[in-house]
């Protein structure tokens, strides 16, 4: 009997501290906890009595625990007085009934079989911490093993079985609270590593986690865990039920367990019987190695020899001490100190470690599997990827949903093979999902270092998983079911078509680093990867052609704006531009209908007060005329005269309109003082032209795959390392990882010719410990390789014999073909090797150089690789070997910039000053000259002889000018086709030929469907006037509006996708759901809505932004009569609906406000059209546009729309605007 104990009450909230009172010795229990352990209750025999205040004492370590240290001295005291095992246990087993107590000790009990990972963070490295963390988890192995019972099970079962018969209306959040806590309690236990040293069990016998399994099924909570994944009313402990079952299989095999109680297979026996076979003969050589190490008769002096050719510590040879039959095994490192490895450099070791269960636990948990494929797998997976998708879940729980992935797919796949049990997980979306937190991971293991490890076995799972769907899609192909093979190929088609699925293993191999990836990683990364290839030659040799994705980088390149001030015109040029502008003002200044938006002349955020910037806006209106924006420049003029009317500066207030011409002359012409910013004074030191901005855009397009150009990138020292390290340990590894390694280095060295790849001496001393192995009967397939290399090797050394020196070295593909072909061989400078001087080349190289070294006005360099008789040689190989040789001091001595030619003769000054004068008229004098030049040289010496001879005083005279050409008689007229002005407009870019070849073939092409859809016109025409006269003109405009839009967007990105056409007004929606506006839909070429699956109509993908253009065009031929007539405008129904209306007029007017530019921009209106619609009735809608188009388009449309509508309505007729190409460079690799 236990003697009743003392117990002293716990003290006052107030005079409780928490932590404990200082650091107090573990191994002596603090008072205070001891005090309330005590008032617990005491065990008599088997029966438990609790104390009154059992209860509270309960709370109170609940208390103790929440204000522990970092060192978790109050777990670790309940741990060491073991109050789990001798009090808690018995509470809760015994008194069930008492609800609020039962409560609390399953709070109590999650608290103590916390993970002790999750209790300090992670696994401390400081000394100190980590004895805590791993007294922690000695505590917590006990706890396991005292829950080895059915007794403790059995009440969890039953507590949980009565409240998931409670509904949902009864049930109350005490009961959620506890089904929850159940559950975390059973996690947390199942959760405890076992503790393989201490337990020293074998496969096939009971380990504590198989008896807690067993405990598990004889309780019958295994039935409540398939009730909870398979009940739709249950659904939010998904990740609760996922997450057990995952710590209840986490030591099975999947393949095995699913061969249970079926007897042992042929293929098992098999491998067993080749297993024992290698074993016993590694024994029988081993014996006999012994038996050649005895002498047949013991000597007393075993003797001293000498090792010739073997050197001691000193220049002599080594001594010998032992017997002959010892030499072999002599090492210079016998007998001393192996040399610690650092922690950063150690391998990194197995976490997971399989073995076999007891007989009767694999047969209950392989019924459990059976079942849990057949009801729940589906439903649960769908239910937990719902909740990792909307974030609902922790981190790092999509963990258990690969595993669960990988083992039942993998358990399904083994036992009896139907893909319907697994079609939740089994499509191209849980491929993507698979690969991004693959990718995610890899990507963290690589910047967070500290954590490597714990991602590297993230990474493992998630490849684990991949590794998986790949192996039941390719058990699909071999189903009889033709719909099953369907399915899987289009699964493949998806997979190998994406650039992303294809490249995932390259990556991987690229940075294995064995130091945080473990070696089970290695190999099931070796598996898949051979798993992946097997099914990609498969597929490309039944298809014939096999066309996938692949991404580029673009590189567009954008030019810095140039200031136009930084290019003064000089005033002979003003008065040549000032005809042009005067006959622009003239027609403003007389036209009393013109009002322009206000403009502010002065800056209101500049520390220059307002009455001083009057200047400043004088030279505005100047850059507004040298600029050609005429209409700009009249309206800064106006607004400068309201705001400074004094002194007429301005002009007085009702100045005539020729006045006002004459005054804006003499701003023109005048030379305002201008002052130099801190940007334009660093423009004089830059170079002649700025430097361009790259933005790199991934281009996604399309080519046919060819297997052995994807295999050739796997020709990599990087992959081969790892594929070299996973081979070493051959006699661990299984047969089919062994078959899967030496299948990859059969393809590189058979199918890309490229045995020298392997040439590398760690790889040949392996084959020689292979071919040395008295189990090497076991290894035929890597026997067969080796030798075959092997033999390759030597028909090589036999013709190169540096291969021997290759083999200290990994290659690269180059290196393999000059090993093969020949030093040198490789075309040009690609060659990495240099060629070897000879003597003869050396003496011809001094006379060459010791001839020419003092001649004035070439480059020594140049002139002997011109007279030198030898293989080519490049410019720095020769310098270099100059200065080998003696013959110069550095190589700094033949340095040069730019030409070869240093002095100019006279008569190339007298050319040179000849092109001057001839191009210095011209917009681009410096390109002129270098293009007609005699002597090429260097756009910098041209300048520099520009500048000495007194042509020009400042470098940024020779600048390219970028002025547009406002001169009439320079611009093209209405006569004149479209393609020419193009055309002038694509040298002014300085495009390339090709690239204006393609832009006129697309312009023919363009004119030729010109024709072909007339027709079409015609009739979407005719629809659009009889839906206007229904009413639906705003609906027309808002559609023109739309097809305008897109195709701007498409002729900006150069991709297109199909656009949903989304009616915001109910007047827009009315006019999608009439037939007759349907029918217009479809005339255009807009796609219906599928049925059940979408909502709105499309703007398919294949319209190209020219027929979007012409399809808005040929709407847009209402709205131009109604502007020429706009007496026929339809009445106001009533005065109700008066504002309504108004409303709908204004907005039909903003839209119809971007119809000139846009036609014009898609080339389908003449500059004759474009000149009249400028007309009275259009310049009143100038106002309410840019109001109104701020509802409708983005600020930068806004502007760039805004600008194109001002142009096009103030432009002179013989004025019209060039259009615009989107000039893209080539497409560069990766």
């Amino acid at each position: 009997m236990r003697a009743h104990r003392f117990c002293l009450p716990p003290p006052p909230a107030s005079h409780r501290s928490w932590p404990l009172h200082g650091r107090v010795d573990l191994s002596m229990m603090n008072c205070e906890l001891l005090s309330t352990c005590s008032a617990l209750g005491y065990l008599e025999g088997d029966t438990y009595h609790r104390e009154p205040d059992c209860l509270e004492s309960v709370k109170d370590l609940i208390r103790y625990l929440r204000h522990e240290d970092e060192t978790r001295d109050v777990r670790q005291q309940l741990g060491a007085a073991q109050i789990l095992q001798s009090d808690l246990l018995p509470i809760l087993t015994q008194h069930r009934q008492d609800k609020p107590l039962f409560d609390a000790v399953i709070r109590l009990m999650v608290n103590l079989t916390q993970p002790a990972l999750l209790c300090f963070g992670s696994v401390p490295k400081e000394p100190s911490l980590r004895h805590h963390f791993l007294q922690v988890l000695a505590y917590l192995q006990a706890y396991k093993e005292a829950f080895a019972s059915e007794k403790a099970f059995g009440v969890l079962s039953e507590t949980l079985y009565e409240l998931l018969q409670l509904g949902w209306e009864e049930r109350q959040e005490e009961d959620n609270l506890l089904i929850e806590r159940v559950l975390l309690l059973v996690r947390n236990i199942l959760h405890v590593p076992a503790d393989l040293d201490q337990e020293k069990r074998i496969d096939d016998d009971a380990s504590v986690h198989d008896r807690l399994l067993w405990a598990v099924h004889l309780s019958g909570l295994d039935d409540l865990l398939l009730f909870l994944a398979s009940s739709s009313a249950e659904q939010q402990w998904s990740l609760h039920v996922l997450e057990i079952i995952s710590l209840m299989f986490r030591d099975q095999n999947p393949e095995q367990l699913a061969g249970v109680g079926q007897g042992r297979l042929a293929q098992e026996q098999s491998r067993d019987v080749a297993e024992l076979a290698a074993l016993r003969q590694r024994e029988m050589a081993e014996k006999r190695a012994r038996a050649l190490q005895r002498g047949n008769r013991h000597s007393r002096f075993g003797g001293s020899y000498i090792v010739q050719g073997l050197k001691s510590i000193g220049e002599r040879d080594l001594i010998f001490h032992k017997g002959l039959h010892n030499l072999q095994n002599y090492s210079s490192d016998l007998g001393k100190q192996p040399q610690r490895v650092p922690t950063r450099r150690q391998v990194a070791r197995e976490l997971s470690v399989q073995r076999r269960s007891a007989l009767n636990v694999r047969l209950f948990l392989r019924d459990f599997c059976l079942e849990f494929l057949e009801n729940c797998y589906n439903r649960l997976m769908g239910l937990v990827k719902d909740n990792l998708l909307r974030e609902k879940a922790q981190q790092h729980d999509e963990t258990y949903y690969m595993w669960a992935l990988a083992f039942f797919m993998a358990f399904n796949r083994a036992a009896s093979f139907r893909p319907g049990l697994v079609s939740e997980t089994l499509s191209v979306r849980t491929f993507h999902f698979i690969e991004q937190n693959l990718t995610g991971y890899y990507e963290m293991m690589l910047t967070d270092r500290k954590e490597a490890a714990s991602w590297a076995c993230r990474m493992h799972l998630a490849l684990k998983a991949y590794q998986e769907l790949l192996a039941t899609v390719n058990e699909m192909d071999m189903s009889p079911d033709e719909a099953v093979r369907e399915s899987s190929c289009i699964i493949k088609n998806n997979i190998f078509y994406v650039m992303e699925y294809r490249e995932l293993f390259l990556a991987l191999f690229r940075k294995f680093d064995e130091r945080c990836q473990s070696r089970s990683l290695l190999r099931d990364l070796v598996e898949t990867t051979h798993l992946f290839l097997k099914m990609l030659e498969r597929f490309c040799r039944t298809r014939g052609n096999l066309v996938v994705q692949n991404k580029r980088k673009k590189r567009k390149k954008k030019n810095k704006p140039i200031a136009f001030d930084n290019v003064p015109p000089s005033p002979g040029q003003r008065e040549a531009m000032w005809p042009s502008l005067a006959e622009q003002l003239q027609c403003y200044t007389q036209d009393p209908e013109l009002s322009l938006e206000f403009m502010i002349p002065f800056d209101a955020a500049s520390e220059v007060p307002v009455e001083e910037q009057r200047a400043e806006a004088m030279v505005r209106i100047q850059d507004c005329l040298l600029a050609g924006q005429a209409p700009q420049a009249l309206t800064l003029l106006r607004s400068a005269r309201e705001v400074w009317p004094e002194r007429d500066v301005f002009g007085f207030q009702g100045i005539s309109p020729e006045e006002e011409l004459q005054l804006l002359k003499q701003i023109f012409c005048a030379p305002l003082p201008r002052q130099q910013g801190p940007e334009e004074q660093g423009a004089e030191e830059e170079e002649e032209e700025e430097e361009e901005e790259e933005l790199q855009v991934v281009l996604v397009l399309e080519k046919e795959f060819n297997f052995l150009d994807y295999l050739k990138r796997f020709a990599n020292s990087t992959v081969l390392r790892a594929y070299v390290l996973l081979l070493r340990n051959y006699w661990q590894n299984s047969a089919h990882t062994n078959h899967c390694v030496v299948k990859m280095l059969h393809r590189l060295a058979h199918d890309l010719k490229m045995e020298a790849l392997l040439f590398q001496l760690s790889l040949f001393c392996l084959f020689n410990r292979l071919l040395s192995d008295p189990a090497a009967g076991a290894y035929k397939e890597l026997v067969t390789f080796a030798k075959y290399i092997l033999g390759k090797f030597f028909a090589l050394a036999a013709v190169n014999q540096k291969a021997f020196v290759e083999l200290l070295f990994w290659k690269n593909t180059s290196v393999v073909r000059e090993m093969t072909e020949g030093y040198g061989s490789l075309d040009g400078g690609s060659s990495s090797r240099k060629p070897a001087w000879s003597l003869e080349e050396e003496a011809q190289l001094q006379e060459l150089y010791l001839a020419h070294k003092d001649v004035e006005g070439q480059d020594v360099v140049d002139t002997i690789m011109a007279h030198l008789k030898t293989a080519p040689r490049t410019r720095n190989q020769v310098i270099y070997h100059l200065v080998q040789l003696g013959l110069a001091g550095s190589v700094r001595d033949f340095q040069r910039k730019g030409s070869n030619i240093v002095l100019w003769t006279e008569d190339q000054e007298l050319e040179l000053r000849r092109l001057f004068e001839e191009f210095q008229d011209s917009d681009d004098i410096l390109g002129h000259i270098m293009k007609n030049v005699t002597a090429k040289r260097s756009r910098a010496r041209i300048v520099d002889k520009l500048l000495a001879l007194g042509l020009v005083a400042k470098r940024r005279q020779l600048y390219k000018k970028r002025q547009k050409k406002l001169v009439p008689s320079s611009l093209p007229n209405g006569a004149e086709s479209l393609k020419d002005f193009c055309q002038e407009a694509l040298e002014e870019e300085n495009l390339t030929e090709e690239q204006s070849e393609e832009n006129e073939e697309k312009e023919e092409g363009s004119k030729e469907k010109q024709t072909s859809q007339g027709s079409s016109v015609l009739l979407t025409e005719n629809l659009g006037q009889s839906l206007h006269q229904e009413g639906f003109s705003t609906p027309l405009l808002w559609l023109q509006n739309c097809l305008f839009q897109v195709a701007d967007d498409r002729e900006e990105d150069g991709c297109s996708q199909a656009v949903p056409l989304v009616p915001l007004t109910e007047e827009n929606e009315e006019a999608m759901e009439n037939e007759q506006f349907q029918q217009l839909l479809c005339k255009i070429g807009l796609r219906p809505p599928a049925s059940g699956q979408e909502t709105f109509w499309r703007i398919p993908a294949k319209l190209s932004p020219t027929q979007l253009r012409r399809a808005a065009a040929s709407l847009s031929q209402l709205e131009e009569e109604e502007k020429l007539q706009p007496g026929l405008d339809p009445e106001v129904p009533g005065e109700q609906g008066l504002q309504e209306e108004h409303q709908k007029k204004d907005q039909a007017q903003a839209l119809r406000a971007l119809l000139p530019a846009r036609k014009k921009k898609a080339g389908l209106v003449s500059p004759a059209v474009i000149s009249e619609e400028g007309t009275a009735g259009e310049k009143e809608q100038l106002k309410l546009a840019p109001k109104k188009r701020q509802l409708l388009d983005s600020d930068e449309e806004q502007e760039a729309n805004e600008g194109r509508s001002k142009a096009t309505e103030l432009e002179a007729p013989g004025i019209q605007k060039k259009k615009r190409f989107q000039i893209e460079d080539e497409d560069e690799s990766d």
